[in-house]
């Protein structure tokens, strides 16, 4: 006799389970603990098997029934709605770790051991900010150009165009990961080329005019702030590095007897040593910073503690404060000021881009060539500071390329 709702409710436990039966095949089982356990039995192949469809009350006889009637179609179509369901649930995981959020960053975790933490730091979190939130459960393999770029358009509204782009840039790097890993089977930001406002590209404001460099020297040399931070402004000059590796930089680093200063890999933003040949000018400056920092870990300690190096904002204020505002001069200026000038006296353009050290294209490469071009190198870095010199003395400019023995 098939069940009823009062029945089943009303099914008490004993000592043993035991089942009370509805119809073709359908059952509930009461344990000792009480729960009513929804049960099909069906064959396959010609044999027997079960199928739970969950516990009452939170599934209703009337939901069991259909359920039952869901697996007895699938039956008399050939299939074993049990592997129907494991099929369905190993779909259903499947989709949940391959959200776009888990592919990028399973992509994050596996690339970012390369990357220098400021550049980790910045992709991880453009995509916890605009991207993560729009995108949460959607499996990528599901998600269209139209979908992406709505959320592009997002970031673009409030203004941030090239926050846009390297969005779309990182999220394209993620849909060619899930294609090489077998979660996708298109990239849809190739749909979007062409779609997005165009970059207007800034560069980082600097003074290349010979007469204006030497009048910004003397600046720094008559700058009345804190000495540390005057000599990091005396430094940056000579050695032209990235702001962040110049900030960071550690005496460890540093070989007063060879006039050198090599930037391990991991500080530098392309993973490989960077040589820095050191003027005697150069030298000069880090003496004199040495009888400040010397006996800590940081060239350039923070000034509010020493386990710290010092704040991306500390040089750039004394700029401000010397009078020269963000469109004209920059910390980072000091790279396309070498850059620029070294170009026009004729050094060898190869040497100049490895002093700067600009990604080298193959990384094989660029990982045994980290010292080429060294002994012009070392020529340039003394011949440039020399030229620096007469700028800040007011001398007239000459080429050094043709002064180099």
């Amino acid at each position: 006799m098939p069940l009823t709702e009062l029945v089943v409710r009303n099914a008490k436990p004993q000592q043993k389970p035991y089942r009370l039966f509805d119809s073709l095949g359908l059952y509930v089982e009461v344990t000792p603990s009480g729960s009513r356990l929804w049960r099909l039995k069906y064959r396959y192949a010609g044999k027997e098997k079960r199928l739970s469809f969950g516990a009452h009350p939170e599934v209703s006889l009337k939901e069991a029934r259909e359920r039952r009637d869901d697996a007895r179609k699938a039956l008399r179509d050939g299939a074993d709605p049990g592997e129907n369901r494991k099929r369905t649930k190993a779909h259903a995981e499947a989709a949940n770790t391959n959200t776009f959020e888990a592919v990028a960053r399973e992509w994050f975790a596996s690339r970012s051991k390369k990357w220098v933490k400021g550049h980790a730091d910045k992709i991880i979190g453009r995509l916890q900010k605009d991207i993560f939130p729009r995108l949460r459960g959607r499996p990528i393999a599901e998600i269209k150009a139209p979908e992406l770029l709505a959320i592009l358009r997002k970031i673009e509204e409030r203004g941030a165009i090239e926050t846009a782009h390297r969005a779309m840039q990182n999220c394209s790097q993620v849909f060619r990961y899930a294609i090489a890993t077998g979660r996708a089977e298109s990239d849809p930001t190739f749909a979007l080329r062409g779609a997005l406002t165009p970059v207007k590209h800034k560069h980082h404001a600097s003074i290349k005019e010979p007469a204006a460099v030497g009048a910004l020297l003397r600046a720094i040399d008559g700058y009345s702030g804190l000495e540390l931070t005057r000599l990091g402004l005396q430094l940056a000059p000579l050695v032209f590095v990235r702001p962040g590796e110049l900030r960071a930089a550690e005496w460890v680093e540093f070989n007063f007897d060879a006039a050198e200063w090599r930037i391990p890999a991991h500080r530098m933003k392309m993973k490989v040593v960077h040589v820095v040949p050191l003027s005697s000018q150069a030298v000069s400056v880090l003496r004199e910073i040495q009888e400040i920092t010397g006996e800590g870990c940081f060239v350039f300690p923070s000034v509010r503690t020493v386990k710290r190096c010092m704040s991306d904002n500390t040089l750039t204020a004394a700029l401000r404060r010397m009078g020269y505002p963000r469109e004209e001069m920059t910390v980072h200026g000091f790279r396309s000021m070498a850059s620029t000038l070294l170009n026009e006296q004729g050094w060898n353009r190869d040497a100049i881009e490895r002093q700067l050290a600009h990604a080298e294209r193959d990384e094989v490469r660029a990982a045994y060539n980290y010292a080429e071009h060294l002994p012009e190198r070392r020529r340039m870095m003394q011949a440039w500071a020399d030229y620096l010199d007469g700028l800040r003395a007011g001398a007239k400019v000459v080429n050094l390329k043709l002064n180099v023995v």
